[in-house]
């Protein structure tokens, strides 16, 4: 289990490489295989399962710690709901700039995408704060797909 410090920092880099590897941009009607995903994707966040949620990652050749913070992002707002989520394109730029290495946690190596990203999921939550206050938040994750299926890649140290 990661200390408080320590978790924020991993908030903080993964804020970051979200950040400096996306930004919102316009988007088209959805497949049927995209619906399928949103559908899957917001009933599983907004009934807290875990396992779920955990079953959009893409895993493979990840280092555990990266594997352990994208798992911890996933869940981070629990008892949010979602007010709205969709797959959105991306620019030639946002897709030439997420096959590029990234930074990874400090002091480590390069990291890159096991997949190339095809759509970012958006996702706008809002729950209730301090003293009954409504707080909203919105995050961005890049998709890929891998089999046929949709999928959150984590990214792996660069090769």
């Amino acid at each position: 289990m990661l200390n408080k410090p320590m978790r924020n920092l991993l908030c903080l880099i993964g804020a970051v490489l979200i950040t400096s590897l996306t930004c919102r941009a316009g988007s088209a009607e959805p497949t049927e295989q995209e619906e399928f995903f949103i559908h899957k994707y917001k009933t599983a966040f907004e009934a807290k399962d875990t396992a779920t949620l955990e079953s959009f990652l893409y895993t493979q050749g990840a280092n555990p710690d990266m594997i352990r913070f994208f798992k911890m992002m996933l869940t981070s707002e629990e008892g949010a709901k979602i007010s709205r989520i969709e797959l959105v394109a991306m620019t030639p730029e946002e897709a030439a700039k997420a096959t590029e290495p990234g930074e990874g946690f400090p002091g480590g190596p390069k990291i890159c995408l096991p997949l190339k990203p095809i759509k970012k999921l958006f996702i706008k939550v809002a729950y209730s704060g301090r003293s009954d206050s409504l707080v909203s938040g919105s995050s961005e994750s890049l998709v890929a797909e891998k089999d046929g299926r949709l999928v959150i890649p984590v990214p792996v140290p660069c090769e």
